[in-house]
């Protein structure tokens, strides 16, 4: 599936950006709180976030697409124009809030760390779900990432994923009775996330 597939309405993705070389996007605590402000200021009015992974150098995010009605309305609210099909593309417009969260995380970012230039790649890559098991492998795939990559032992234990608000009660922006839903329950979800990840030597 091409990285560059352009994002529709009404549809889940698989979104990951990773650092420029070598560097970190998270550096600390702060970051990763703010990077999170900044996806429900930019994203949240055109997309609907069902799982993230927040990693030093990287993050996965697993998002649905809000109903081209909804994205129509963001479209006249953010641009003071009304949406014509023949003049504007609605996929660029979606891809452009993912842009302008990037952008303006790094704006500041580069002003904390007293930085210049990009921080993000150029690109974000997606992937589309096609069928329902590549949602639940997006999600799963996001909550081992921190096991993956040896941040930590287990899933539930990376303080920078969606896992621990899928798991509890507390208020959360995440679409998570959504996302019990797609694994059939939490319960079920727990389960599926409990099997052992067995990492290649």
């Amino acid at each position: 599936m091409s990285k560059y597939i352009p994002l529709l309405p009404d549809t889940v993705y698989h979104l990951y950006n990773h650092a420029n070389g070598s560097e970190k996007v998270f550096r600390e605590h702060d970051n990763y709180r703010f990077f999170l402000e900044k996806m429900k200021v930019h994203l949240l009015p055109v997309m609907d976030v069902y799982a993230y992974s927040l990693i030093p150098n990287h993050f996965h995010l697993v998002v649905k697409t809000k109903e081209e009605a909804a994205i129509v309305d963001e479209f006249k609210n953010k641009k003071g124009v009304n949406y014509d099909s023949k003049v504007h593309d609605l996929s660029d417009f979606i891809m452009h809030r993912v842009g302008n969260l990037l952008n303006s995380y790094t704006k500041s970012y580069n002003m904390v760390y007293r930085r210049m230039g990009s921080l993000f790649m150029a690109n974000t890559k997606r992937t589309i779900a096609e069928r329902l098991e590549d949602i639940l492998t997006f999600i799963f795939y996001a909550h081992k990432n921190a096991v993956h990559h040896g941040l930590t032992g287990k899933i539930g234990e990376w303080k920078y994923d969606s896992y621990p608000d899928l798991t509890s009660t507390d208020p959360t922006f995440l679409k998570r009775d959504e996302v019990h839903a797609i694994f059939g329950s939490r319960e079920q979800m727990i389960y599926e996330h409990s099997k052992l990840i067995i990492e290649p030597k």
